[in-house]
């Protein structure tokens, strides 16, 4: 069987009927040997029954949600590609020519894009036109390297073998942004073509929750990019807490009408432990993810490893907070010469505040490197994931 077209539903009795006859009717006026299959996912509004009735296999999905019924389609569907779309009437299912020459063109994954292929009125509801689609595609570009424009359209088609090595697991909406990124990263054939959205069949709301949804998107997003949600900021803050800070160990600053002293170094040390950590778990959460296979393998933190292995962190670390500890042994030779009584504090915290950072600092060095060694111990159970898969292949055949 070549073709699946999935839909997946959840009280769609209003249009699903209409859906499977539109893409019946494709499959048939191309002589395409395909299925339709409905994902349904606790209808109870009668839609199974209507779907098989205009020659759907209707498959029964427990677990909830946008994703899971897809995934569960995706695992049950016979066809080598499956072109899946929203049960709505929202697309047309007549139309998918675009999408079954680029799969039998060699694309292991064709987008639709409704910004391209014309969006009907009231079809797409202005926050998502206008701030959730673009705003969330755009991170997806920056984040990933995507070209993808349009992230979150619902009618996309696939190579089955390609997309299940992938191993999708996001139950919600975010199944979505999941399949896209997952499939950049694993340097998948992605193109896209345009699509029309029109306005949907039904006469209930949508099952969308755009706050949430979208929410749900961004974190996803976010997650899977330790880069953008710890390595970066934290060293943009790192740095900032650090060239301010080293001025002012040096004396006050004044900007303007503002006077900068002590107070403003105790911030910067905060400013420095902090981005600090964000960039020790930025590196932790990539080695982690690729551990486990989420992500795949990352030559800089491999390079990190190798150079600075557990037993140069240490000594690093030694060295470090043996100069911490000069300046805490300085201050207190100074507080000795005046019999412990009451010191001066703005030269005092200049030399205080800095070497308790470096003290810190030192200390977070030796355990995030503990950590990231106990990350990089073999482990009995194989990984999961398409990466690693790909490096065990690899390994099975050098050995052959």
């Amino acid at each position: 069987m070549e073709v699946t077209i999935l839909l997946p539903c959840l009280n769609e009795a209003e249009t699903v009927a209409t859906c499977v006859r539109k893409a019946r009717g494709f499959l048939n006026l191309h002589h395409i040997e395909g299925e339709v299959l409905v994902a349904d996912n606790g209808s109870d509004d009668g839609s199974q029954q209507l779907a098989g009735a205009s020659g759907a296999r209707v498959i029964d999905v427990p677990r909830k949600g946008y994703g899971a019924a897809l995934i569960a389609g995706i695992n049950q569907a016979n066809g080598e590609f499956v072109i899946m779309g929203d049960a709505d009437d929202s697309y047309d299912f007549s139309s998918l020519e675009l999408f079954v020459v680029s799969l039998r063109g060699g694309a292991d994954l064709v987008m639709g894009n409704r910004f391209r292929g014309g969006i009907e009125p009231k079809a797409m509801p202005r926050l998502h036109r206008y701030l959730g689609n673009p705003v969330l595609s755009g991170i997806g570009r920056v984040f990933f390297g995507s070209q993808i424009g349009d992230f979150h359209c619902g009618l996309r088609g696939f190579r089955r073998a390609a997309i299940l090595q992938l191993d999708l697991q996001s139950p919600g909406m975010e199944f979505a942004s999941e399949m896209v990124v997952k499939a950049t990263l694993h340097e998948l054939n992605i193109i896209e073509v345009p699509t029309v959205l029109h306005r949907d069949g039904r006469s209930r709301p949508p099952h969308l929750r755009s706050w949430h949804d979208g929410w749900r998107h961004l974190r996803f997003l976010l997650l899977f990019s330790p880069r953008w949600l710890f390595f970066y900021p934290g060293f943009a803050l790192m740095w900032l807490g650090l060239v301010l800070g080293v001025k002012l160990s040096l004396g006050s600053w004044r900007v303007g009408t503002v006077v900068l002293d002590v107070n403003s170094l105790v911030v910067c040390s905060g400013a420095i432990l902090v981005g600090y950590q964000s960039v020790w778990f930025g590196v932790l959460s990539k080695a982690f993810a690729s551990r486990e296979g989420l992500l795949p393998r990352d030559v800089r933190v491999e390079r990190l490893r190798t150079r600075f292995r557990l037993e140069r962190a240490l000594l690093v670390s030694f060295v470090a907070a043996l100069g911490g500890f000069a300046g805490l042994v300085l201050v207190l030779l100074r507080w000795g010469s005046v019999d412990f009584g009451r010191l001066d504090s703005g030269s005092t915290l200049r030399i205080l505040v800095p070497s308790t950072t470096v003290i810190v600092a030192a200390a977070q060095t030796a355990l995030s490197s503990l950590m990231l060694s106990i990350l990089a111990l073999p482990s009995a159970r194989p990984a999961h994931g398409p990466w690693n898969q790909a490096l065990r292949d690899a390994s099975a055949s050098r050995s052959a």
